[in-house]
Order: structure tokens, then C-alpha cells, then sequence
């Protein structure tokens, strides 16, 4: 392992301002912020402010025992014992000026928002630093979505962002700790009753599907435009069985509810999705290989257990259990299909992207930005006459765009520009932490042959 020693003030000065932490919460690849609140941090500030619980003043002490705050704010006396509210003890650690107003990670996204009356509290806003109302979570203080976070670092620099999510984590760590939070194997129980629905939804999808191939016999099902029958086929029926797996999904989910750990966690988007949740508790769904039901194995069949020419769920990869329940030798194995490619997919990709990243910076290597705004090689040759064709740095941009319309609004016109500002509305890329779902995305993907690489050095 090298040691540099810093020795001259321009080196010093240079690793202050390239090196440091703080300076790389914002991606120069997007614009936002890369560090933020992970998995305690995230439920631990979901904990402090969802509906807003009460703390007396042993627990506030515990909870701010790390957080160099400012004095506390006034209690609420309740038959003679002083208690305060988990908004007030999130807003000790807000800048004193901040204005904010955005959906929480927990917002169900319904029809017409209530905004302030909202039943889940998934409201969440702050006026001059103290959050009146709304749940803290994912959307407010992670990496990638954090709102707060993106704002702090963007309005006042990389030192007030780095004191804001010290102050953020220790602060959850305090509450979770006050509040107590464990998961165990039981938080995937469901009642009878929920087993029963699950199992109806799942067998009349096994019926629906064992129609559609009775009808594609028949030479009666009808032809989608542009595909041939047996593409139809499997369209219509990986259809089925992606909304029956839904349907198992949200039974499981209506009976777990939100004071469910589990829940709660993959809600806030501490860790772990509500996919992954109806997968243990409800159904584990349709195996798929290249984005298509499976159909490799024995000929004519998948495996020796079913009939030659079977086209139906059970034969072609349906895995109608759940985790909690355990699954059948068949399905194990179908489950083994799906599984492998996952695990061929990121060895492949590795090795491409690491020779596809050499390859760009051998290209790139040599160019740099002149004080004229363009961009020059060796040979002092322009290569782009306004740096990325817009001359926008992408740290400082917002998310893409040069500047933020609505941010500018609520500053200047305060609580008259929600009106007109849409925010929530922007739609958020969760930049590397989309989950793919095979089942959605099977209807609009067409496979590409591969590319074999020839042989020879790199």
C-alpha cells in the first residue's frame, strides 16, 4: 500500500477540495446525491416521525446524546410530565431557513392527494426549519432519492450536508434504539384466511392459463397483430400468471399491514421491496430465462414429471408456493433456472463493462476543458465547443436540468407556489436500484441476438 504525503500548500489545497468526502455526496454522473441514509438510519427516522409519537425526557436525552443541537424546543405537558413530538427532535438537526414539501417514500400515490390531511402522513412539510407534518424516510434523507439531502448540499455546501447526515444518522440510530426494531421469520405469518384467498387467486390464474392452451388447440385464440400464435400464447399467459403473483402479493400485504417490521421496511425504503415480501408470504410467481417462460430440458417437455407437449403453468416454471412454505422438488428446480441466469448475467456484465470502461478513458484520456468553455485533446484540437453541448456541469445540475424552476418558486413566492410548482410530480429515476421485474417487462422486450467477441488480446 502507497503512502502520499502532501507536502507542498497546492497539494494540500488540491486533496482538500478533490478528496474529501463530503465533496462526492453529489454524482457528477447525474447530478444528486450518491451518500445518504441506509438501512437503520432510514427506519430509525421513520420511527421518530411517523404520526408524529411522544417522547419524554429520558428518551430525548438518549435520543440526542451524540447530536450537537440547538437548545431544545419547548415541551407539551401532559398531566404534569413534559413530553416532546419526534417532528420537533428531527427539526434540531434542519438548517434554520430550510422550506420543503414533497411526497414520502410511503405515499401510495392515490388518485387525488390530500396533501395536509393525508391518512398515511406521507406529507411531508418544512417551514423555516421545522418539519410540521409528514414521515422522514427514503425520499427525504437516501442516497439517489434524498430530497432534504440534495437540497442541504446544494444550498449550503458540502460542510453543512456532511454536519446534516452525521447529525441525521445519529439521531435514527438514538430513536431506533429508544424505540426498539427487530424482524424476525414470524413477520411473514399470514392468517388462514389470507392463505385461502392467495390459493383461489393462484388456482383460477391455473385455469385461465389451462383455457388459453386449450383454446391455442382449438385454433381458436386469438392472434395478436405482428405475432405468430405461439408468441400470443405465451403473452397471454405470462399475463396471467404476472397478475396472479401480484394479486398473492397484495392479499399478503393487506393482511401484514403497516405495523408490520417488515413492512415498514421495505415501505421506507430502508431495505428490501414489498415484492420481496409477497415472494415469502404469498406466491414466488412465474420462473423466467430470457425474459420467456422455460422451456428448455427433456424433449418436447421441461422435465420427466410432466406430459410431452405440456403447455400449461406447473410444466412450464409456475412456482405456486411461497418461501414460508417451501417449494416442491419441481419447482426448486425451475427455481434453480431462474436463479443461474441471474448469476451468468453479472459475471458477463462485469467483464463487459470493466473492458468497455478501459476502452473510454484509453479514448478520453487526453481531453480537458479550456478557459474559453471548450473542449480540447493534446493537439489542442476542438473536440466540443461548449462542454457537453449545453454547458452544464452535472454535479450542479438538478437531476439533468440546469436549473430547478420549482425550487426558485417556493423560495420567492413561499406557500403560493405549491400551487403552481408540481412537485413529487418529477418523475425519479432510482438511479442503479430499479428492480428489475422480469414479468412487467416481458411484453415490450425482443431478444437481441448476442455478441460473440473474437478471439485475440484485448
Amino acid at each position: 500500500m502507497n503512502l502520499h504525503v502532501l507536502q507542498s500548500d497546492e497539494a494540500r489545497a488540491e486533496a482538500m477540495i478533490l478528496m474529501r468526502v463530503q465533496e462526492h455526496i453529489m454524482s457528477p454522473r447525474f447530478g444528486g446525491p450518491i451518500i445518504g441514509a441506509i438501512h437503520d438510519h432510514i427506519t430509525g427516522t421513520y420511527l421518530l416521525t411517523h404520526r408524529n409519537p411522544m417522547f419524554d425526557r429520558q428518551e430525548v436525552l438518549n435520543i440526542l446524546a451524540n447530536v450537537k443541537n440547538r437548545p431544545l424546543p419547548e415541551p407539551q405537558v401532559v398531566d404534569g410530565k413534559e413530553y416532546w413530538g419526534g417532528h420537533q427532535l428531527f427539526s434540531l438537526v434542519l438548517p434554520e431557513d430550510l422550506r420543503m414539501t414533497f411526497k414520502a417514500s410511503i405515499c401510495q400515490n392515490c388518485t387525488t392527494c390530500k396533501k395536509e390531511d393525508c391518512e398515511l402522513d406521507a406529507f411531508v412539510k418544512i417551514r423555516n426549519g421545522e418539519l410540521l407534518q409528514g414521515t422522514i424516510d427514503e425520499k427525504a434523507i437516501g442516497s439517489f432519492k434524498g430530497k432534504i439531502l440534495d437540497k442541504v448540499t446544494r444550498d449550503y455546501g458540502s460542510d453543512a450536508s456532511r454536519e446534516f447526515l452525521d447529525n441525521v444518522t445519529k439521531v435514527a440510530i438514538g430513536a431506533i434504539m429508544v424505540k426498539g426494531f427487530t424482524t424476525g421469520i414470524d413477520d411473514e405469518d399470514i392468517p388462514a384466511e389470507a392463505t385461502a384467498q392467495i390459493n383461489d387467486a393462484l388456482q383460477n390464474a391455473v385455469r385461465k392459463v389451462s383455457d388459453l392452451v386449450e383454446a391455442y388447440h382449438d385454433g381458436i385464440l386469438d392472434q395478436m397483430p405482428g405475432r405468430s400464435l405461439d408468441e400470443t400464447l405465451e403473452v397471454e399467459v405470462m399475463k396471467v400468471l404476472g397478475r396472479a403473483r401480484d394479486e398473492a402479493g397484495q392479499i399478503a400485504g393487506r393482511h401484514l399491514g403497516m405495523t408490520n417490521s417488515a413492512v415498514i421496511m421495505a415501505r421506507s425504503g430502508a431495505r428490501g421491496s414489498m415484492l420481496n415480501l409477497s415472494q415469502m408470504a404469498g406466491c414466488i410467481g412465474q420462473q423466467a430465462v430470457r425474459g420467456e417462460r422455460l422451456s428448455r430440458g427433456y424433449w418436447n417437455r421441461t422435465l420427466p414429471h410432466f406430459k410431452k407437449g405440456d403447455l400449461g403453468a406447473e410444466a412450464k416454471g409456475f412456482v405456486k408456493n411461497s418461501y414460508k412454505s417451501g417449494l416442491t422438488p419441481t419447482e426448486f428446480f425451475f427455481h434453480s433456472m431462474g436463479g443461474r441466469e441471474g448469476l451468468v448475467d453479472t459475471a458477463v456484465r462485469t467483464s463487459r463493462s470493466g473492458y468497455m470502461q478501459r476502452r473510454l478513458i484509453s479514448a478520453l484520456e487526453d481531453l480537458k476543458l479550456k478557459q474559453d468553455g471548450t473542449v480540447r485533446n493534446t493537439a489542442d484540437m476542438i473536440v466540443q465547443l461548449y462542454y457537453g453541448e449545453d454547458g452544464i456541469d452535472p454535479t450542479r445540475s438538478v437531476h439533468g436540468e440546469a436549473v430547478d424552476i420549482d425550487d426558485i418558486l417556493s423560495e420567492v413566492l413561499g406557500d403560493e407556489a405549491d400551487l403552481l410548482a408540481k412537485f413529487g410530480e418529477t418523475k425519479q429515476v432510482g438511479y442503479a436500484t430499479v428492480e428489475k421485474d422480469l414479468m412487467e417487462t416481458v411484453e415490450e422486450e425482443e431478444l437481441e441476438e448476442p455478441e460473440y467477441e473474437s478471439g485475440g488480446d484485448d
